[in-house]
């Protein structure tokens, strides 16, 4: 049995390692800039909005817990110490994304209806997607683009899940991009 455990040790250690060096490539990679960072809000508890949900009116959406709002800090913390250039940032309306982008202090906000959840209206699907697609494919600047939004539209996306505040990062190239990476606190 104590061969088993030093084995599984040695494993662990060894998808740890792999997870932090492919975390410093992607943090590198950032660093030099011209890159789209779609980023899931911080911690919010729950699932979709409560019945009675206004886009207008925080107090009836599901918002940032404590939790969240550190991890939106933290996370715009990392950003600065590394110097990473962001030259946009855009935020689905939402609160809990607002929230979070206003939290990183990375710059300006510009919220935008491109990157809203469409998790209670399945019908937005196709054209939201297509629309962050195109503003993706289209960037070029020296800096990276920050686009806050929902698991759902970063599925769709980019077909995988994320948790919340975890980010994949982008290369866009012509009509397509190409992963560059995945980052979570």
């Amino acid at each position: 049995m104590p061969i088993l455990r030093h084995f599984t040790l040695v494993l662990l250690l060894g998808v740890l390692s792999a997870s932090a060096q492919a975390n410093e490539s992607t943090w590198q990679a950032l660093q030099e800039g011209g890159l789209v960072i779609l980023m899931r809000h911080a911690l919010a508890p729950g699932i979709g909005d409560p019945a009675g949900f206004e886009l207008s009116q925080c107090g009836t959406q599901r918002n940032l817990s404590a939790q969240g709002r550190a991890q939106a800090e933290a996370i715009g913390r990392s950003f600065r110490e590394r110097d990473v250039p962001i030259a946009a940032v855009y935020s689905s309306r939402w609160c809990r994304a607002l929230e979070t982008a206003e939290l990183m202090a990375l710059g300006r906000v510009e919220p935008t209806p491109w990157l809203d959840s469409f998790f209670r209206q399945r019908s937005e699907r196709d054209a939201r997607t297509q629309t962050a697609r195109e503003q993706i494919t289209a960037w070029q600047s020296p800096g990276n683009l920050l686009l806050v939004t929902h698991q759902v539209n970063i599925t769709a996306l980019a077909g995988g899940a994320v948790s919340s505040g975890e980010m994949i990062v982008v290369r866009p190239l012509a009509g397509s991009f190409q992963v560059v990476g995945r980052l979570s606190d």
